[in-house]
């Protein structure tokens, strides 16, 4: 009997024939036992989504960057030419797997910056359960490698909930990779599942993250086909490349030496020429005009132009580097005769091309996200011209390259309202489902199109209820109409854009847009949202928006704004909140923070929490003190407490029997406090108290160093960073994982004393009383 599937789980029957008393009976018989699987000939899914990379990057798409796999699917299947994203990594991800808008599941923007209202609370509804549930409960088998930035800020530590993890509520079986927006590419914060694991080799090694994802993504695939080669697998392959910091072996960014010295807008143009000579977009496509706020190339300073054409080196090898990775994964796959049943969809890019890394480019891109981008000046820049995709950057490339890569639209990531924060290049490949090949399909298409023809491809209806739960409909519809009809009408033909106050709306060709903010100017002094400008283009005759008609036709202008309304109150996109640091404080923002107060107690062995897990003690005084015992046999030696890493941040340490206080401001200098008499033996109480100067964020500060509450040692951070120390280096307690926070301890950073307990306090209040050990219950959970 044909199991129903609307819902899920399948509920189980219960066997109401004969029951003997005796097992042993002849007349004893039960249905046998069948493992839950989908219809028959359910195709395997491999989604491969690429991060921060623009339409005209890739070669399968008429850019710069050789893309052999990208390229390879291509010709075997369909390039989607008119597919779009939301313009922001989180976003798009929370669209794709749940086939709902993206503020429908809570996620209007990166959950960094969650607020209390309903369409960017950063928490999906359960009524609107996600695409890996739904196969799960199928009879799928489901995995996920690499980055989930769906995560609420307040739920990443090792106390979760994990209900947004994807092992936890996101219906993935297998976990693999990393929560938040990046990581590093040589010394990622890994998990497996939810348990924090350490890379098995160093970047000394040859270790590299997309590699690593790759590997445990094969390893997987080819276990599941051993051992339940009747099931059909779902496997979301995401491996945070191309996202900064933009970290490459440097052979594949050698590979690419010359080719941009020309620069971004000659770079624009050859791509250009290469998508109409590739049929990737109409003959007739126009280069839309270079914005105002990006310069020309030949405005740049000549002595900066090495370090920006490196930078775009650099990226063009880590995009290649990234696509051969994934070309493993497919072969694989194919090794296996699994590959013509296998419905691929490799979106290239959650969003176009990133324009975080300000106009000149950066060495660490938290420079920026602090406020301090004009610390890494074009001297600095052109001494770090040759650390740029080493382990010793954490790199971005400059705003012209990104706006380049996005050729031939307008703007870049962030920029909703226009096709270059929007529009991502997708190919779909599936020889078992579709007998088109090598074809271009132009039918306006969106990232929340995908769970829709998933779930058609494997025969299987849209859940009615998901454990327990009525859900909401999908929000997009299913792709397959057009896998082998290139002239079908388009399905999808209304759908709006919001992004940090960047809107638009599409309708049937015709699109309206305003452009509010400007992705790498977060202190941008920002017009009233009624203030803004709005244009008009029309798709049936400008491919590429270069042509604004909003003068021409004011009453369809009006008509498209309105119908952004409606459909922005449908979706929860209303209110538009354009805050960019404000949205940062949870104080401000209106949703939950993990620890309150102001002290807060950490144990030995706790490790991996986020800078949301541990108090804030930015641009304010702070005292971290520490109850330890020293070893008997030599010198003490070890982090006590570490937070951050290479490239911002603090540590309580001990080098060769001193006590110390660092602070690494980002990267670019380190200020060392040290003890001036060497640590005992025996139980004491190490502390620093560092005394924020006040009056505004990224202050200096005055560090004291006691042991035992006697003052030993004192020193001066002349600086101070304000908003974040680190995207994916953590807070670690006994040791420091990663990428340490101090040259000073680098190597040895394993405490070789005993930790019994470390507390930090916040405030301007005198903190020099010393912890009493037979207190610390009491003390680890007080909030005074």
């Amino acid at each position: 009997m044909t199991k129903r599937r609307e819902v899920l789980p399948i509920p189980d029957r219960q066997h109401l024939g004969l029951i003997t008393y005796d097992a042993k009976d002849p007349d004893t018989a039960f249905p046998p036992i069948e493992p839950l699987l989908p219809p028959e000939d359910a195709p395997n899914i491999l989604v491969v989504l690429l991060d921060d990379v623009g339409f005209g990057a890739s070669s399968a798409f008429g850019g710069p960057v050789h893309n052999p796999t990208a390229e390879r699917l291509q010709r075997d299947g369909l390039t989607y030419n008119r597919f779009h994203t939301t313009a922001l990594c989180a976003p798009t991800r929370a669209a794709l797997l749940s086939g709902r808008n993206h503020h429908s599941v809570g996620m209007g923007m990166i959950t960094e910056t969650a607020t209390s209202a309903p369409g960017s609370s950063g928490l999906r509804p359960n009524t609107k359960a996600p695409l890996a549930m739904t196969l799960k409960l199928n009879g799928y088998s489901t995995a996920q490698f690499g980055k989930c930035h769906e995560v609420p800020p307040w739920q990443t530590s090792p106390v979760g909930p994990f209900d947004a993890w994807p092992t936890g509520g996101g219906g993935f079986e297998h976990f693999y990779g990393f929560i938040g927006g990046e990581n590093n590419q040589y010394y990622p914060a890994l998990y497996d599942g939810f348990v924090p694991v350490e890379p098995e080799k160093s970047p000394e090694d040859g270790y590299h993250l997309t590699e690593d994802l790759a590997d445990h993504a094969i390893d997987w695939i080819r276990t599941q086909k051993s051992l339940a080669p009747d099931k059909p697998f779902f496997a979301y392959f995401a491996p945070g490349a191309t996202h900064a910091p933009h970290h490459v072996p440097p052979e594949w960014a050698d590979k690419y030496a010359g080719r941009f010295v020309n620069g971004w807008d000659a770079q624009r143009q050859s791509i250009l020429a290469e998508q109409k000579q590739r049929g990737v977009v109409p003959p007739n496509t126009e280069l839309t005009a270079r914005p105002d706020a990006i310069p020309a190339w030949d405005e740049m300073d000549e002595a900066l132009r090495p370090v920006l054409e490196r930078q775009m080196e650099v990226y063009a090898g880590f995009l290649e580097h990234t696509d051969f990775h994934i070309g493993r994964v497919v072969d694989a796959i194919e090794s296996l005769g699994a590959l013509d049943n296998t419905l691929v969809y490799y979106i290239i890019g959650d969003n176009g091309a990133s324009a975080e890394g300000t106009v000149n480019g950066a060495f660490n891109e938290m420079a920026n996200f602090n406020g301090l981008a004009a610390i890494e000046t074009p001297e600095f820049m052109a001494a770090m011209k040759d650390k740029l995709g080493t382990s010793e950057a954490y790199n971005h490339y400059s705003v012209g390259w990104a706006w380049a890569m996005c050729a031939p639209f307008q703007w870049t990531k962030q920029v909703a309202s226009h096709w270059g924060g929007t529009r991502n290049g997708t190919i779909v490949h599936w020889p078992a489902g579709i007998r088109s090949k090598g074809e271009v399909r132009s039918q306006f298409t969106h990232v929340i199109d995908v769970a829709a023809t998933v779930l058609e491809a494997a025969g299987l209806p849209e859940p009615t209820f998901v454990n327990g739960v009525q859900q909401s409909p999908l929000e997009g519809p299913s792709m397959m109409y057009t896998f082998d009809d290139p002239d079908a009408p388009e399905r999808h033909d209304l759908q709006y854009f919001e992004m940090a106050g960047n809107r638009g709306i599409y309708y049937k060709g015709w699109s309206a847009v305003t452009r509010h903010s400007t992705p790498w100017l977060p202190n941008e002094e920002l017009p009233a949202l009624d203030d803004d400008v709005w244009e008009l283009y029309d798709g049936t005759t400008d491919w590429s928006q270069s042509h604004d008609l909003a003068a021409e036709k004011p009453e369809l202008l009006a008509s498209l704004q309105r119908l952004w309304l409606i459909e922005a109150v449908k979706y929860n996109v209303l209110p538009i909140d354009d805050r960019r640091f404000e949205r940062l404080n949870p104080t401000i923002a209106g949703r939950p923070q993990l620890v309150t107060g102001s002290r807060q107690v950490l144990f030995p062995g706790m490790k991996r929490l986020s800078e949301h897990s541990v108090i804030d003690i930015k641009n304010r005084s702070f005292s971290v003190t520490a109850a330890i015992e020293a070893p008997k046999q030599g010198r003490t030696n070890g982090v006590v407490i570490a937070q951050g890493g290479r490239f911002g941040g603090w540590a309580l340490y001990v080098r060769e029997g001193y006590a110390k206080f660092v602070y690494n401001l980002l990267g670019m200098q380190e200020f060392i406090v040290a003890a001036t008499e060497e640590l005992p033996e025996g139980a004491h109480q190490i502390r620093a108290h560092v005394a924020y100067d006040g009056g505004g964020l990224a202050k200096g500060a005055d560090v004291t160093v006691y042991i035992d509450g006697r003052s030993v040692g004192t020193g001066r951070i002349d600086r101070t960073q304000p908003m974040i120390f680190s995207a994916d280096e953590t807070t670690d307690i006994g040791d420091d994982f990663g990428m340490p926070v101090s040259h000073d301890y680098a190597g040895s950073s394993k405490f070789n004393g005993r930790i019994e307990v470390v507390q930090i306090d916040v405030g301007d209040d005198d903190h020099s009383h010393l912890i009493d050990p037979a207190d610390i219950v009491r003390v680890a959970t007080s909030r005074q």
